[in-house]
Formats: C-alpha cells, structure tokens, sequence
C-alpha cells in the first residue's frame, strides 16, 4: 500500500503551504504528495514549488482540470516541472470537473466530455512522446486547428524540450464510460465513488489511489459534524439538478437515497436539513477519526476496498501522519 499526502491549496482564500509537514511525509517515506484546482489556486504551480525543497517524494495532481488549458500546454507544464524536479517524479492526474466549472469559470463548451477527455489525453501523451510532430483529428480537439477563425496556417510542432522521464497519467473518473477509457487508455485511477465491492476487474492492473480524512480527536462526533457542511456543499451546491459528479459519487458509494435528498434541500436553500441529511456511515467510509487505537482497529479490519493500491490522506496533524506511516509500514 502506497500513501499519499493531500493538500487542500485549492480551496483555502490564502495559500499557505505546509511544506515542513511535506518533508516529514517524505522523510516517513510517503509516495507522494498531491494538489488539485477549483476556481482558486492552480493545481501546478504548487507542485513547481515543492519539486524545489523535496528531493523524493512523487507529485501528483489530484487533480488538474481538462478545461483549465490545452493539452499541449498541460504537456509543457508537466514536463517542465518534472525536468525541476529531477525526472520521474511528476504524475498527471486529470479530470472534467463539470459544466458550472468548465463553462462558468473557464468558458468553454460542456460539449462531448467522454470524447474530449479521450482527445485530451491522446494529444498529451504525443505531445510527451516526441515521436512525430504532434497531428490529431478528434471531434472535439483536433491539431493543428482548422475550425471557426482558423488561417489554415497551422503547423504540426514537436516539443523543444525532452522530458527527462515518463509521466503517467491518470483520470479521475466515476461513470462506466469514462472509467471503461480510463481501463483503455490511462496509467492510473483516481475513482470518483468507489464503494466498499471495491475496484472492478478491468481497472485492477492500475495504480488505484482513493482518499481518506484522518484525524486524531477524542470527539469523533462532533469532527463527522464539522465535516456535515462541505459535503453538503458539494454533494447538493458543486453542480445543477442534471450535473453533479459528486453526488453521483455519493450515490455510487451506496447511497442514492442521500444523494439526492441532498441535492434538492440544497437547491430549495434548505442547507442545514441538507448538512443534517449527510449519513455518518458515508462519511466514515472515507474518514479515519478517534484515538490511535480506533484508528487502527477500523484500518486492521479492512478498511481500504479491495483492489486500491495506495491512499491519499487528508491529514493537517502531524501526529496522523506518522501514524499512517505506521499503520501501512512505510
């Protein structure tokens, strides 16, 4: 079992980095440690940062969003970052967000996801490989561009830089279409909802990392409360009555029910009936809270599904990541 470490950059309204509790993760011997973008900060440039005052641990994107920029320029960034950071430390974890996000914020079209995640990727693994100047006609992304506005003068472009190592990438994904491409065409799995049954057959020969809260409180209750508000903020406000990935994740994880009641207290501006709908037992699924010793009877008894490779953990307490080094044997 692998162990990741996350940071929540993404969401907080000033970026403070916690870059000792970093070095301790990789002095533990952590396999790496993880950022992500919403509308806030960016999911790369942190990474650029830590590849400067780390010298092992992996960096991974958890993930950046397909909408934020071209796949030549995702190419470009990752390679750049990885060559900083010595080679072989970068992985590429990418995901769609939703049409709130993608449209709203970035402005582009929701269009064909399914078909312009597999586009994306395809023109960011050639981008990474260097074999040819890059040429692709997919429906939803195509290079060189001939669509509306186009001179007709582009060119086919192979990359100046050489990365230094290969750079896996990964998808976040939870729907059967998007995780059957993930199965096609990815290094590794970052599941959007994956339920106690755990990873299906196809997906087994993938890293599979899933994430886990752990924190050390001698009030379990009162910490599932205190998280009641972001999920309900997520599962009920990160998306519209057609589109909303997260509850879907919730419903995936074995309860619908939840999700959409959630959902439509959410929408009604019902928000505290929707924060007191979110079931503890969901929360648990994913939460790693008590002592040391209810930490590790809940972990000794099979906590992680079946089929997950590593664990990306959400801990601020520097005591709950020791801890979790001790419980995998890092």
């Amino acid at each position: 079992m692998k162990l990741g470490l996350r940071l929540n950059l993404y969401r907080a309204a000033t970026l403070e980095m916690p870059l000792e509790l970093v070095r301790r993760a990789e002095q533990l011997g952590y396999h790496s440690v993880w950022t992500a973008e919403a509308y806030g900060a960016d999911a790369l440039t942190p990474l650029a940062f830590l590849a400067a005052h780390t010298s092992r641990i992996k960096l991974g994107t958890a993930v950046v969003q397909l909408a934020a920029r071209p796949p030549a320029t995702l190419a470009m960034q990752a390679m750049t970052i990885d060559a900083l950071a010595g080679g072989n430390r970068l992985i590429l974890g990418i995901g769609l967000s939703g049409p709130q996000i993608v449209e709203g914020w970035y402005g582009q079209p929701w269009g064909r996801p399914h078909q312009r995640l597999r586009d994306y990727v395809t023109i960011v693994r050639r981008v990474l490989d260097r074999s040819a100047p890059v040429t692709y006609s997919g429906p939803e992304i195509s290079l060189p561009y001939t669509g509306p506005g186009a001179l007709g003068q582009g060119k086919a472009l192979r990359s100046i830089l050489h990365p230094v190592a290969p750079i896996p990438l990964w998808l976040a994904t939870g729907g059967p279409r998007n995780t059957a491409l993930t199965a096609e065409i990815a290094d590794g799995w970052l599941p959007m909802g994956l339920g106690p049954a755990g990873v299906p057959p196809e997906l087994r020969g993938l890293d599979v990392f899933t994430g886990v809260t752990v924190q050390l409180t001698e009030d379990v209750g009162g910490t599932l409360d205190a998280m009641r508000p972001l999920t309900a903020m997520y599962v009920g406000g990160m998306g519209s009555a057609s589109h909303n990935y997260h509850r879907d994740a919730m419903a995936r994880r074995g309860f619908p029910e939840a999700a959409d009641r959630i959902g439509e207290l959410w929408r009604a501006g019902r928000r505290a009936e929707a924060e007191a709908a979110v079931p503890v037992e969901y929360l648990e699924q994913s939460a790693l809270l008590g002592s040391p010793e209810r930490i590790r009877r809940r972990w000794d008894a099979g906590f992680v599904p079946p089929g997950v490779t590593g664990i990306i953990v959400d801990a601020p307490q520097a005591a709950a990541v020791d801890l979790m080094a001790e419980l995998v044997g890092c």
